[in-house]
């Protein structure tokens, strides 16, 4: 995309509600990966810059969510080591492969992983896990990272989806651990990413800045909003997103 300081307003616009978003709900790509393509990026182009760009909702939510990832320090360096793992492998898969067959796959995991938001107490409190990382739980965080690298919308619902459900803590502390933890998968997407060519860096710049902001955000809205609705919120929002995919992948 050529310098337009209108084009970088408005991605830097919806870079806000990208991290937003992104903090709340793990939908970030359902605002920004759009605006990608409304300033005219390629697909392949506006898919490697969102995954970079949206390097700057993990700082926001960081930054934003200091009450909320005290104590998991130790869990969080073993999961973002599984997570930074998977989206590298899953950067490695867009490069390599048709995007066909993930298309038709990926609104069926995003809408399984709403409907498991819906329930995540209930399992919860049968699960064997709910406090440390087994190695069921390990394998599904870096299936999720893989789909994260390789395309991200929505991979923050899985990962949320997951997290509730096997650790037995707030929603709160566990949408802070999924930042954190999708975050590593980016980064080391965003880096492979880097060196492809595919990289619109102006819009990188506008989008991550606004992102900053508004996952900053974030964070303090889940830590006031109730917990039951907001999960409901989060799992409808899944839905409606795999919903339009399926139709997107299924119509054409």
């Amino acid at each position: 995309m050529s310098f337009d300081p209108l084009a970088l307003l408005f991605l830097f616009a919806a870079g806000v509600g990208a991290g937003l978003t992104g903090s709340i709900a793990g939908l970030a790509s359902l605002v920004s990966y759009p605006a990608l393509l409304a300033v005219g990026l390629s697909p392949v182009s506006a898919n490697v810059t969102n995954t970079v760009a949206m390097l700057g909702t993990t700082i926001g939510a960081a930054a934003g969510s200091r009450p909320e990832l005290a104590g998991q320090r130790g869990r969080l360096k073993v999961l973002c080591s599984i997570t930074a793992a998977g989206g590298a492998l899953g950067a490695a898969l867009l490069l390599w492969t048709p995007s066909d067959t993930f298309t038709f796959i990926v609104p069926f995991l995003i809408a399984g992983a709403s409907i498991l938001l819906f329930v995540a107490p209930k399992l919860r409190k049968v699960s064997a896990n709910s406090s440390g990382l087994g190695p069921v739980t390990g394998a599904a965080a870096f299936a999720v990272a893989i789909y994260g690298g390789y395309f991200g919308a929505a991979a923050g619902v899985l990962m949320l989806a997951l997290l509730s459900t096997v650790w037995a803590q707030s929603l709160a502390r566990s949408n802070a651990a999924k930042n954190i933890a999708t975050g590593a998968a980016n980064l080391i997407a965003a880096v492979v990413f880097a060196f492809t060519g595919e990289v619109d860096w102006p819009s990188v710049v506008a989008l991550c800045l606004g992102s900053v902001l508004g996952s900053w955000v974030g964070p303090a809205v889940v830590r006031r909003l109730p917990a039951t609705p907001l999960r409901i919120g989060i799992g409808l929002a899944g839905l409606g997103l795999a919903g339009t995919l399926a139709w997107q992948a299924f119509a054409a």
